[in-house]
């Protein structure tokens, strides 16, 4: 409870510093906006040349690319810890988070979410929407609570992920550039598994599992029935991934020994 009364304190002061610089705001909504875009025009231009790919229609790539939206969003808001090596251990930040009394990922996450992000979720309702619509899907009374799992095993999967990436720094204080690599490497979530060859889609089912972001969720939704076991397993791999995290940052930071030469 102490954990959730910091975080809407957070929250508040966020908004408040935020909303001093509007253009700023909207700015960086028109950026994101104009990013996802980008990707969703890609696609249209996929399709320009054929009508299906590997029995997916266009319709169908454009509703996993809007699942997929959402729990990607949810994930930048709050753990944008892409820079977390050069920021806290090159720069020696951490020194200040440790001499707080809660947990430091806790602190980090805080002081580095960004909510903006979360109109990319809207977004990729808009979209999910939109293809659903064309694609003439029903839906019942307990999907949204479905789609809200999903994205919470989503959004886990690539926190857990990321926040492990980030541990590594603990052992090695070097820069390194795998962070941007992985996060190039998540955008192959974004697209059916079975278009890649048979080690690709155990290593995004299995080792990096970014398919449980996009297209084993939003299986579920468009009725592929040969894949429900993988829809319902992303809170399953996500709780997992993340807790695995959990264990590792734990472990760094016991090996933190603080900044210097």
């Amino acid at each position: 409870m102490r954990g959730v009364h910091i975080f809407f304190d957070y929250v508040s002061q966020y908004m408040k510093t935020r909303l001093q610089y509007r253009t700023d705001l909207i700015v960086e909504f028109l950026s994101d906006l104009l990013f996802q875009a980008v990707n969703l025009i890609f696609i249209l231009v996929v399709f320009g040349h054929t009508t299906s790919l590997s029995g997916w229609s266009r319709e169908e790539i454009i509703f996993i690319y809007g699942f997929f939206l959402v729990p990607f969003a949810v994930f930048t808001s709050f753990f944008n810890i892409w820079d977390f090596n050069e920021r806290y251990i090159v720069k020696g930040e951490m020194d200040r988070i440790l001499t707080r009394p809660i947990h430091s990922l806790l602190q980090i996450v805080l002081e580095r979410m960004e909510l903006e992000s979360l109109f990319g979720a809207i977004t990729g309702i808009i979209i999910m929407i939109y293809a659903g619509s064309e694609l003439e899907i029903s839906f019942s009374w307990y999907d949204p609570f479905i789609f809200l799992l999903f994205v919470i095993g989503g959004s886990f999967v690539y926190a857990g992920l990321f926040v492990s990436i980030a541990s590594i720094s603990f052992w090695s204080d070097a820069r390194t550039t795998i962070m941007p690599m992985m996060y190039n490497i998540g955008n192959y979530g974004r697209y059916p598994v079975d278009i890649y060859n048979g080690i690709i889609r155990f290593v995004l089912t299995w080792i990096l599992p970014f398919a449980f972001v996009g297209v084993y969720p939003s299986a579920y939704f468009l009725g592929k029935s040969e894949w429900y076991v993988y829809s319902f397993l992303t809170p399953i791999i996500g709780i997992v991934f993340f807790c695995f995290s959990i264990f590792l940052w734990n472990e760094g930071v016991k090996r933190y020994r603080g900044a210097g030469n």
